[in-house]
């Protein structure tokens, strides 16, 4: 018992160590100052398939944004979509005739249709910068001028931006809203401490000329999911002083939580099942500190129902969790309820070993489609 004690005595310090350089290089990353022209042009790439539930709220953002129309066009990618989507795109498109708007059919090429969706629209985009976001998402009026100031600013090859939740009270939401704000987090703190290692492609700006000399998604769309890490560990070895973190909220884009415990556990599982193709070392150790951390916290807690002074143990780990997600909820002006937040502090370690290894064993399903890892 002594010697489980010890060993996770350890596993705690260096969890605690990670998760406190996230927190510092947290706050070492300065917010763009946003004094700049928006002159940047962007083509703007959202791939679909069967998104009917979402297009209107994504479409109706569109509309709103607050830049010169002759900047920016929006490339929709049909993934064979079976639904009404085209019909709700095409009615836009008539009701916003000033809006430089057009869809097109996914090439596929690969096993991952995602990425050749970002792929083919690559092909017939106008502009070098290229902004990626999803069809389930809600853009802000300020999103391309943030882009576009902070361009000007730092003359990046690559923007990874801010992701956030449309959460209720309910636990599935607010436990997905915590645990994508302690990415996030992670994200930030990452990219503060020049060690960049996680991305979103909902919101996710680099320059096409690049991702071309880069040859794309070539050594990777064996692979279903991954169009932003992957994408990202190129573009960072090709020079990593030039791949920035976009601090600022007027470039938070806004999604859903999935609606049900069974979707939330095959989102999951696609995401974790692209880990163990991380080419980042800085990456697979932080997979392994946080994933052996997760299994000792359950057997304490399980042990602690015996011996409560084993609990002890987690009481750091939680205090450091919690200062960083409350710090990237503040930023991203968020509210967590105190009860869910307790609920999922306790959860969260068996949710995560139970992901970790059926991503392992198992395929995971991705819009109606079934993919091995």
């Amino acid at each position: 018992m002594l010697f489980i004690f010890y060993i996770f005595g350890l596993l705690i310090c260096l969890y605690i160590v990670l998760i406190l350089l996230f927190t510092i290089g947290f706050d070492k990353l300065k917010p763009i100052t946003n004094n700049h022209d928006y002159t940047t042009p962007f083509s703007v790439i959202i791939p679909f398939r069967n998104e009917a539930e979402n297009l209107p709220d994504l479409l109706n953002s569109i509309a709103e944004i607050e830049y010169h129309k002759s900047l920016y066009e929006i490339i929709l990618v049909d993934d064979e979509s079976t639904d009404n989507s085209l019909e709700i795109i095409n009615q836009f498109c008539v009701n916003n005739p000033t809006i430089d708007l057009k869809t097109i059919k996914n090439l596929r090429q690969s096993n991952s249709p995602k990425k050749d969706a970002i792929s083919t629209a690559i092909s017939s985009a106008k502009h070098n910068w290229i902004l990626a976001t999803d069809a389930d998402c809600i853009l802000p009026k300020t999103w391309l001028s943030s882009f576009s100031a902070s361009i000007c600013e730092n003359n990046p090859n690559m923007l990874v931006a801010p992701v956030g939740f449309k959460s209720n009270s309910s636990f599935l939401h607010q436990f997905q809203l915590i645990d994508f704000l302690s990415m996030q987090g992670a994200t930030i703190g990452g990219f503060g401490i020049q060690q960049p290692f996680m991305a979103n492609g909902a919101n996710l700006a680099y320059k096409k000329e690049l991702f071309l000399k880069l040859n794309g998604f070539k050594d990777n769309d064996f692979i279903a999911s991954g169009d932003d890490v992957f994408l990202l560990e190129n573009f960072v070895a090709h020079d990593k002083s030039k791949v920035l973190f976009l601090k600022d909220i007027k470039a938070l884009v806004t999604t859903y939580p999935t609606k049900n415990w069974s979707e939330l556990v095959q989102q999951r599982k696609r995401w974790a099942a692209k880990a163990t193709h991380f080419k980042s070392n800085f990456a697979k150790g932080i997979g392994v500190i946080v994933f052996f951390t997760n299994i000792g916290i359950g057997v304490v807690i399980i042990i602690g129902i015996i011996s409560p002074v084993f609990l002890l143990l987690i009481v750091p780990k939680f205090a450091i969790d919690t200062f960083l997600i409350f710090k990237t909820a503040h930023l991203y002006q968020n509210r967590i309820n105190s009860l869910s937040f307790l609920k999922t502090l306790l959860f969260y370690p068996f949710f995560t070993v139970y992901i970790a290894v059926s991503s392992l064993l198992s395929p995971f399903v991705w819009k109606d489609r079934l993919f091995n890892k």
